[in-house]
């Protein structure tokens, strides 16, 4: 049997990461003629992949004991199955989607990424292969097409979508005020999400802060800046007084990865505001909060948070035009969040090290296939 390399993991063993041999995909495998063959160009990781390195969650595919990692893709088409849609055929750019459907009447509409299911699929994460291999195949109706003028930054889309997802949940449960519309947003973290996200809220005209805890002036912070966003850090003020100068905050979108910043960016929510929770938190911090002010404050200032986790395939169409409208505004502006690139599946030690070790890096990706 034919087989390619691919860098994978053994799920809820610390530290597995390796590269190996794995069969080569096959279209047949996709049923009705759907499938396609894609060559993996690049792949980034993030905060997902470092915890399952680290050995806190995953899980391979049945009958496996290890699991292709890798759900930040991007790759080329090769070959198409015979009843492919025309629009998808060899040599497109295309991003494929991460979570497949369950069971739950959510998923039975292609609504996944709402699944009620206790258990969920997700290519590079749970129960399915990722992407972190030199091909792949899967079904088009999960693939999203890409201009070539995203070849260099089209890894990107998927945490595009995260910060998609969550700023269109927040528009539709704000149409509960008609004439809601945000002016001002605090966008908590200065990550590779919080900054998409900062990128996103400007796109749509409103005015952000960016609150993140290290001293400006460094990349994050410059990166900020150049969309017109304010920068603000933890070190200086409190978010209580960013809130006093620079807002009201109509939304705020947390994606700092510490969960007490949930609770202070709650007490500092704007009347009528939408807070959006991005944070995956799986360990044990406990704080103390002002509960009851908190509490007062939702309740009589008509207030909503709403957690937002995987995306759906309109927030990955979404993002393709958010992509093409942020390179025509802020030209070269996606392409400084990819920080640290890594050369080649052999790599893999290298990636793991960063993955562990590289707070300065904001996009950590693999080159799998050089565009030259």
């Amino acid at each position: 049997m034919p087989t390619m390399k691919a860098i994978a993991v053994h799920p809820h063993v610390p530290n597995s990461m390796h590269v190996r041999d794995v069969p080569e995909p096959s279209i047949e495998s996709v049923p009705d003629g759907r499938g396609v063959l894609v060559e993996v160009l690049r792949v980034g990781v993030d905060g997902t992949d470092r915890d399952i390195l680290a050995g806190l969650y995953g899980a391979p595919p049945p009958g496996a004991d290890f699991l292709v990692a890798g759900h930040e893709n991007l790759g080329r088409v090769l070959a198409v199955g015979p009843n492919v849609p025309g629009r998808i055929r060899p040599g497109a750019l295309v991003v494929t989607t991460v979570r497949r459907p369950g069971t739950s009447p959510y998923d039975q509409i292609g609504m996944q990424d709402m699944t009620t299911d206790r258990v969920y699929y997700e290519r590079g994460i749970n129960l399915l292969h990722g992407y972190m291999s030199e091909r792949y195949v899967d079904d088009a109706a999960y693939m999203v097409l890409l201009p070539e003028s995203l070849a260099e930054t089209g890894c990107l889309l998927e945490p595009v979508t995260v910060a998609e997802k969550g700023i269109r949940q927040a528009f539709e449960i704000q149409r509960r005020l008609r004439i809601w519309r945000p002016r001002r947003a605090c966008v908590l973290g200065a990550g590779s999400i919080g900054l998409i996200a900062a990128l996103l809220l400007r796109l749509r005209g409103v005015d952000v802060v960016v609150y993140s805890r290290r001293p400006r002036p460094y990349l994050n912070s410059d990166l900020a800046e150049a969309l017109g966003a304010v920068y603000l850090s933890s070190s200086a003020t409190t978010l209580a007084q960013a809130a006093a100068d620079q807002g009201p905050f109509d939304l705020m979108f947390e994606a700092t990865g510490y969960s007490p910043m949930v609770f202070e960016a709650a007490a500092n929510l704007g009347t009528d505001g939408v807070l959006v929770v991005a944070s995956v938190t799986g360990g044990n911090t406990m704080a103390t909060i002002p509960a009851d002010r908190i509490n007062q404050g939702f309740v009589l200032g008509n207030k909503v948070m709403v957690g937002t986790v995987n995306a759906a395939l309109e927030d990955f169409e979404q993002g393709v035009a958010d992509m093409i409208s942020a390179e025509a505004f802020h030209p070269g502006w996606l392409a400084r969040l990819l920080t640290t690139r890594i050369v080649g599946l052999d790599a893999y030690q290298e990636l793991a090290d960063h993955l562990l070790n590289d707070k300065a890096a904001i996009k950590t990706f693999v080159e799998v296939k050089s565009q030259a």
